[in-house]
């Protein structure tokens, strides 16, 4: 039997048994599984493997899974590694509508196909379906045709809340109404919010089972989801959804909303409460590092277990290692994301300039608009910052221009284009990005800068319109040393300014590393307003008497706080997706209103509507977003000293510290045999132990909070004296054949991924990618576009080759050679290319 078949075998086997179906007798039962000529699998084994299994005297030699019952369950067509497995769909479901079978499965080992022929398309699988969830699947009946036809109003929600809301007294005196809708929490559907779910149902009338809502902050993500999900579940669309978030907050803060919105009608459960009896619930709620553990979900769930999968800001709980995840599950899929495609108005994908951040996130972002089926950056639904401001639901900022002389020299044109060296340079982009931030603080942040920030702050900041004290704000500095530094600064400032009102209180730092920090965020928002204690301006007129929490990385995503009325961007933002989340903070409206009792003063005052709130941005990220914007405030700051400065995006001068000549002793060399040295083969070891112990670790883990855990692995555990453990020594370690992230030995370490994957299995993995997101024909050589691929990744002479178009040097070149470019069919020559270019970092790739 030819290779390519051999292997195909082997690895379809081995998916079989994985899943629980049986080649063999055994003790736990009869063998399941049985070829179409009713030869057993017995009498096949991988040194002998019988005739060419494409080429039996049938056609085909498929599988055939059999149910409990011994009846036709599944049909399994299996085809040679090189080629499509999608070749034989048609043979397939003529042999299961002959057997019977609703189901097919079509592999090559590599590539998997799960097939509901009277349902939908197949969709890709990583691992076969059990016998006992086909089972559970089969009472599945959805009927897209009541999906489509079901009525959405703008009571939709509320009917589940409570049915017969309109019948109340209270409701229909109007008088009455509007406490009644806030006593009861009923939550009413705005129009463009509607609008969200009936596209869904037109997404559905023209066959997609993908969907991307693109809607800002502050817009009722949420609330929407909850509408999506029951209309699935009402019509028999799903049975169960799975909603994934990416922090631990945003579990809580999900299965509250909808036990709120849907609890008559349904049960939402947060996974890890309820392991054991899941299945009651047709709302499972769950971060993604929960199941990602040790491949945990490949174990807990069969690919049909959820007919529908959620994804909360899809940016980001779908990148990376989460994909395998999200795509395990077969079924409807939703994504949900704040940042638009185009946000990187002035980022060039052609020719990146080095280390550029952007290019991370903009992978990011593309990927998710492929996930969704949306690659021409038109989403399912789409309401805008502008849309929500333009129909009074939502504010803009005015921005505060605030640069100094200092910041202004670490930004070019075209962003911010500062290299300084960096020790662990080469790293993914998310350290990296760590590692600048880190490096701004150290090398540019001096106590009078700070006190320019500071004073520029409160010299503009908005005032609360009752108590005409500093407006809340939220700051967001550059690391905990540098939110310590700015905290004090602060108070010493307010104290002078506010003498005896505040007492150290007026700013608070509000980060993961200071204790009861989650509870501080709670007590500061306008629901609580007691962050430590009542404002002492107007006894009658309750609000935090705090009214500065300076984070870092909290009080973004998710959090709510109506009454914020200033933004204090005290750092650079890389990311668009993070600068859209800390500014959709202060987009939100508010009434200020007197909540203690004092008639005469309150019924004066009224109620003042938060019309506007400040955007204070000391390093021109508003100007890196948007391309061109008009800044509605341009503060005269004092210019620092008149030392001489480099020109624009060319980098400070490093800091050195002087030593005084040492002494350098004889020569030794030391011959290391193949072994290599003992301390090698423990260092990783013992890096692994270390960071298993470290609670900071452990907490950003179970919070989903990747920039906290590399930048605090960056800061305490690197370079230190005791071990000094470098990403260097990481990699020689585990004698890793490409560069190897810090991400990746975290989620090693700590079994969120089984293996560190060599090159080519990274390259197997992404070519997988491609066949599901791209779809070659059945006539397209598997193995010629795999070698083009592949080559093209790993070769920068090709790639060079390809871009000039000088295709003649193909003859010359040793590993890619003009026949390899002939066997590939004309229109992949550069639609490879341009998809590797998109959606695939060449970093990781490299040695």
């Amino acid at each position: 039997m030819p290779p390519n078949e051999a292997k195909a075998r082997i690895k379809i086997n081995n998916l079989l048994q994985e899943s629980g179906w049986r080649l063999l007798d055994d003790s736990t039962g009869t063998a399941n599984v049985v070829l179409e000529n009713n030869i057993k699998i017995t009498h096949i084994v991988a040194d002998d493997m019988g005739e060419d299994f494409e080429k039996t005297s049938n056609g085909y030699a498929d599988y055939l899974l059999l149910d409990e019952r011994g009846f036709p369950l599944i049909v399994l067509e299996a085809k040679s590694e090189d080629k499509n497995p999608l070749v034989g769909k048609e043979q397939a479901r003529k042999y299961a509508r002959a057997q019977n079978c609703g189901y097919v499965i079509l592999s090559n080992g590599n590539i998997n196909y799960f097939w509901d022929i009277e349902k939908s398309n197949p969709s890709i699988i990583t691992r076969f379906p059990t016998q006992q969830s086909i089972k559970n699947y089969s009472a599945y009946k959805p009927q897209p045709e009541r999906l489509i036809n079901e009525k959405i109003t703008e009571d939709y929600i509320v009917l589940t809340q409570k049915q017969n809301y309109s019948q109340v007294p209270e409701y229909q005196d109007t008088n009455t109404m509007e406490q009644f809708i806030q006593t009861n929490k009923l939550r009413f559907l705005r129009k463009y919010q509607v609008e969200a779910v009936c596209a869904i149902q037109d997404s559905v009338r023209k066959g997609n089972e993908r969907f991307l809502f693109e809607m800002a902050t502050g817009t009722g993500k949420t609330l929407v989801s909850a509408a999506v999900i029951k209309l699935f579940l009402r019509t028999g669309n799903a049975k169960r959804v799975l909603f994934l978030v990416d922090r631990l907050e945003l579990e809580i803060q999900a299965e509250k909303a909808f036990k709120e919105y849907l609890k008559n009608d349904f049960t939402t459960i947060i996974y890890k409460e309820r392991r054991d009896d899941w299945r009651h619930a047709e709302i499972v709620v769950t971060t993604v590092q929960s199941l990602l553990f040790n491949n945990k979900f490949t174990r807990l769930f069969s690919p049909v277990d959820f007919d529908m999968v959620v994804s909360d800001e899809a940016h980001r709980s779908i990148g990376g290692n989460a994909r395998a995840l999200f795509e395990y599950f077969i079924g409807y899929k939703l994504g949900l994301t704040a940042t638009p495609k185009d946000y990187l108005k002035l980022f060039d994908s052609k020719k990146p300039p080095r280390n550029d951040p952007r290019e991370y996130e903009r992978r990011l972002l593309l990927d998710s608009y492929r996930t969704f089926g949306c690659e021409s950056g038109t989403p399912s639904f789409r309401y805008s910052l502008i849309d929500g401001v333009n129909d009074g639901f939502l504010i803009n900022p005015v921005v505060v221009d605030a640069r100094t002389d200092v910041t202004t020299q670490l930004l070019s044109d075209k962003g911010y284009a500062v290299f300084i060296p960096v020790e662990n340079e080469g790293e993914s982009k998310e350290e990296e990005q760590s590692f600048f931030q880190k490096d701004f603080e150290k090398k540019f942040f001096s106590d009078d800068t700070n006190a320019v920030f500071c004073k520029a702050f409160l010299d503009n900041a908005f005032r609360d319109p009752i108590s005409s004290e500093i407006g809340k704000t939220i700051i967001f500095a550059v690391s905990q040393n540098h939110a310590a530094k700015i905290t004090q600064m602060l108070n010493e400032l307010a104290h002078l300014r506010f003498p005896g009102k505040y007492n150290s209180d007026f700013a608070l730092q509000v980060t993961s590393f200071v204790q009861g920090a989650q509870q501080f965020t709670l007590n500061f928002s306008d629901k609580s307003n007691n962050l430590s204690g009542i404002a002492n301006f107007e006894p009658w007129y309750r609000t935090s008497k705090t009214r500065v929490c300076v984070t870092v990385g909290m009080m973004t995503t998710g959090y709510d706080c109506t009454d914020l009325l200033n933004i204090c961007l005290m750092r650079p933002i890389f990311s668009p997706t993070d600068f859209i989340q800390i500014k959709g903070r202060g987009t939100r409206k508010h009434n200020f209103t007197a909540q203690v009792a004092d008639p005469p003063r309150a019924k004066e005052i009224g109620k003042v509507e938060k019309g506007k709130f400040k955007l204070f941005d000391f390093f021109g990220n508003y100007e890196y977003f948007e391309e061109k914007f008009q800044y509605d405030q341009v503060l005269k700051l004092p210019r620092k000293s008149e030392r001489e400065r480099p020109g624009p995006g060319v980098p400070f001068p490093p800091e050195y510290e002087n030593f005084e000549q040492d002494i350098l002793y004889p020569v030794n060399e030391i011959n290391i045999g193949l072994e290599g040295m003992k301390v090698d083969r423990m260092f990783f070891d013992r890096f692994g132990e270390k960071v298993k112990k470290d609670e900071v670790v452990l907490q950003s883990l179970e919070e989903g909070n990747w920039d906290k855990l590399l930048d605090h692995i960056n800061r305490e555990i690197l370079n230190k004296p005791e071990d000094f453990y470098t990403i260097e020594k990481l990699r020689k370690s585990i004698k890793s054949d490409r560069r190897v992230t810090m991400r990746e030995i975290i989620e090693y370490i700590f079994g969120l991924i089984p293996v560190i994957k060599s090159k080519e299995e990274l390259l197997d993995e992404e070519f997988n990618k491609f066949i599901a997101d791209c779809k070659p024909g059945e006539k397209d050589d598997i193995i010629a576009l795999k070698y083009f691929f592949k080559s093209y990744i790993t070769d920068g002479k090709l790639r060079d080759i390809i871009e000039s178009k000088k295709f003649a040097e193909l003859n010359v070149n040793p590993s890619f050679s003009i026949k390899d470019f002939k066997a590939v069919p004309e229109q992949w020559r550069f639609a490879i290319p341009e998809y590797i270019k998109d959606y695939i970092p060449l970093n990781k790739f490299t040695n």
